[in-house]
């Protein structure tokens, strides 16, 4: 993942400060959670130095020395996450097995592969690790300098939009946008990010969707025009570029990370790991990494305002990808 340093937003300050307090108020019973007996194991779904992988190895430090015992990340990649979510939802569920995912492997994966895994009840929330804008952008020679561009033009004839792949949050935002702004939007998936990339800048395709953080270097050279953010407010990263929002209103998809356990956790041990959780991501060092992968720190108030988060999600797109009737097949 490409790096961009930015100062953390007031607002994201003011939750994380929130969240601190709220874990230090946690029952005493729940804090003496003994993990001792054990080694816990974290698992990413995806491969050594991605995303997920930078968040699994940020967090694990302050979650041993905090829980007292070795947190011990471990990759399980392949289809698309599903295979490393699958395991731990069948692993014991006495808090030793824990996850981190995010939009594309915990929520739209098991949708648009028909996967018998569901995260919202064969997983359960412990909370959030922060929020991720995607970022619509064109190739200068296209002309188009907004989104409004860009629609009226759809309304004409296709613009076609780039995308890492097929069932990931970028090509579900496409559609969503194809949906909301009723124009010929087409979908052009590419096996990974860097094809899609070099494409958009190749002008092969008119424009490409993906997270801020991918696409922020070639948006800082004027190699790509960013037309619009996918946050409901201007994101930190591109500060002067307008959000999807103001020209569709109620349009807001951002990507998100997270820590899971299997169901059936007892609850003295997820809000023990959670009271570990939000101190650690309250530590100034952990955030400044965050911020400089595009990922603004936003922990939630409760492990079950998390779950809860996690089931929106879940209904929302699988709403769209029976619309679309979306399936990928690995």
């Amino acid at each position: 993942m490409h790096s961009i340093v930015a100062k953390s937003s007031h607002s994201a300050t003011r939750r994380l400060l929130l969240a601190s307090v709220l874990a230090a108020l946690l029952p005493t019973a729940a804090l003496a959670q003994d993990f001792s007996a054990k080694p816990i194991r974290l698992m990413v779904g995806a491969p050594p130095g991605g995303a997920l992988d930078l968040v699994a190895r940020l967090i694990s430090p302050g979650l041993s020395e905090l829980l007292k015992t070795p947190v011990l990340v471990e990759n399980k990649a392949g289809a698309s996450g599903l295979i490393n979510d699958d395991y731990v939802a069948k692993s014991p569920p006495d808090g030793f097995t824990l996850l981190i995912g995010a939009g594309t492997p915990v929520v739209v994966a098991p949708l648009t592969n028909q996967a018998k895994f569901n995260p919202v009840t064969d997983l359960v929330g412990i909370n959030r690790v922060g929020l991720t804008a995607q970022t619509i952008a064109v190739n200068p020679s296209s002309g188009m300098k907004t989104l409004k561009d860009l629609v009226e033009r759809a309304r004409k004839g296709p613009v076609t939009l780039a995308s890492n792949g097929n069932g990931g949050f970028p090509h579900l935002t496409i559609e969503l946008l194809a949906q909301a702004s009723r124009a010929n939007i087409v979908h052009v998936p590419y096996k990974g990010a860097g094809p899609a990339i070099n494409d958009a800048l190749a002008g092969h395709v008119d424009g490409i969707v993906m997270d801020v953080s991918a696409l922020y270097p070639y948006i800082q050279q004027d190699k790509l025009v960013s037309l619009a953010v996918t946050s409901d407010k201007h994101d930190q990263f591109l500060p002067n570029v307008p959000t999807v929002n103001e020209f569709l209103p109620g349009f807001a998809v951002m990507n998100w990370q997270g820590l899971f356990a299997p169901a059936k956790t007892p609850k003295p041990a997820i809000e023990a790991i959670n009271a570990a959780f939000v101190k650690v991501l309250a530590r100034e060092e952990v955030r400044a990494m965050l911020l400089k992968n595009a990922i603004v720190p936003a922990p939630m108030a409760t492990p079950e305002s998390f779950h809860q988060f996690v089931a929106g999600e879940y209904d929302r797109w699988g709403k769209l990808v029976k619309d679309k009737n979306i399936v990928v097949k690995e």
